[in-house]
Order: C-alpha cells, then structure tokens, then sequence
C-alpha cells in the first residue's frame, strides 16, 4: 500500500523547534462527576448495516443529521463540521490554518504550532487547553447549536525537562450522537480517572510523532484503552515516521489510506474492526 502525504513547510518549520524528551509523569486532579449525559451520548459503536467509512471531498453539500465531516488541514490541525455547520479548528495555531473561520478553535500549550496568541477576533469560542493560573487544571464544558466541546487536562513536558501540570488537554467533541476525541500533544498514557472523563470514543486523532509527544509504545496502550474503532494519525512529519507507527498498528488494527483529506462518518458507518485511517494533510 502506497502512502501519499503532503506535508506543509510550515509544519516542517515547526517540527525543528521541537525537542524529543522522555514522558513526564503525570499525577490526578480532582475532576467532575460525570454528566448522566455524558454516558448517554457516547454509548459506544452502534453498527445497524455493514460498516464502512465513506471518503469526501472538502466541498461537500449539507450533511444529514448522524453525519460528521473530518478534514485533515495539517500537523494537528483538523475541521470538524456538524450537521449543523458549526465548523470546530483543532490545536489552532500561527502556522496551520483552515480555509474557513471556524466557529470553535481550541488549542494546546505545548509547542506554538499548537496554539496562538493572536486567534482571528472572528472566532466566537477560543477554547485554550490550559489555564491563566500556571499549573492548574482548565475546564471547558459549551454547547453550540449540536456541537458540546468538553475537555479532559493532561501534563505535558517543559522546556527544561520537568513537568508542566495540566499544559495539554485532550478535547472531546460530542456531535451526531457520537464522539470524537483529540489528543493534543499527549505526553504520557492515561490513568483510570482520566479515561472515565473521556468516555466512549468512536473517533480519535492520536499524535504518531514516537519521540515529541508519546512514545509509540505508550500510544498503542492509550489507543488501546480508549477501543475506538476509528482511529486518525496526525502530528508526523515523514513517511518513515508515519510507517513506523502504522507497521506496529498493522498487527491488531485494519489500516486504510484516504486519496482526499476529508472524511464523513456516521455512528452506522464506522468500522466494525478498528480502523487506522490515514488523511492526506493539505
């Protein structure tokens, strides 16, 4: 199976100012109860036909009410469309844009091809995965239209080699009665509580870098955990890299390739065996 990826110089760019260190350790906040509704709208894989995965252009017409569309923009950055049109941009940053204002952008600390300081004004929810105060924990909880955008905080690893606490934070986007998870710049696997926050998951962008974020080991253990049957590569800058990650995946999961950047999914239409599916960067 041959890849086709397209890489953009920004993202290049952005990839040498990173500097591989080990996983930081990560320690427990106290979070939430989880929401009876929490449970209710991530019940997991629910398959009435014979699954598949239907690839789509950008530019498409309005999606029905299960669907969502997932377009890869590049490094960690998705558009995420609801059947309502609100337009989510993940880890939103100075270097990798959408084509569109989004109506959500949220964005992670750990590196500045993740986040900004300057969002379009135009934006009405900068959602920024860690809080004002150093080191403590944000939350994010908003409903718009019928998209519900919650987060779940992890660590991340400082310049100096120690531990910024609660620097990174895993989204999860509720939309179409399933949902959809984005690992930001992940740094170490998952205690027990933190998976109880996430949820069910049918969808997860999970980093495959193996030195900048998680190593591919540890990844593996969080894809693993989180049993989502479709999983979406990002934040790999060269074929060798993304093929040393699908060749581990290749021994427990279907892998697909997607001649176009975009994909729509619905809960009836996803994988009944896990799925790596790889999305061209634009």
């Amino acid at each position: 199976m041959r890849i086709s990826l397209r890489l953009s110089g920004a993202t290049l760019i952005a990839a040498l100012s990173l500097l591989p260190a080990r996983a930081a350790a990560f320690e427990r906040i106290q979070a939430p109860a989880p929401k009876a509704e929490m449970m209710e709208n991530c019940p997991g894989l629910v398959a009435s036909r014979s699954p598949r995965v239907v690839p789509a252009a950008f530019k498409l017409a309005q999606l029905a009410s299960d669907q969502v569309r997932i377009t890869y923009i590049g490094h960690s950055t998705f558009l995420i469309e609801s059947p309502r049109i609100v337009r989510i941009a993940t880890d939103y940053n100075d270097y990798v844009r959408p084509p569109v204002t989004p109506d959500i952008a949220t964005m992670n600390h750990a590196h500045s091809s993740h986040y900004t300081d300057s969002p379009d004004p135009k934006i009405p929810h900068v959602l920024r995965g860690w809080a004002s105060e150093f080191g403590k924990p944000v939350r994010h909880d908003i409903t718009v239209k019928d998209v519900r955008v919650r987060n779940v905080p992890t660590n991340i690893r400082d310049y100096g080699g120690g531990t910024e606490r609660h620097g990174n934070s895993i989204f999860v986007f509720e939309i179409a009665n399933m949902c959809i998870a984005h690992l930001g710049h992940l740094h170490h696997t998952l205690n027990q509580q933190q998976m109880n926050e996430i949820g069910r998951i049918d969808a997860v962008m999970v980093p495959v870098d193996g030195s900048y974020t998680l190593d591919i080991d540890g990844m593996i253990e969080v894809i693993e955990g989180l049993k989502a049957p479709l999983i979406i590569p990002m934040h790999y800058f060269s074929v060798y890299t993304l093929n040393r990650f699908l060749e581990r995946m290749r021994e427990k999961f279907d892998i697909e390739t997607s001649e176009t950047p975009s994909v729509v999914i619905s809960k009836t239409t996803l994988p009944a065996r896990p799925k790596v599916l790889v999305l061209p960067g634009r």
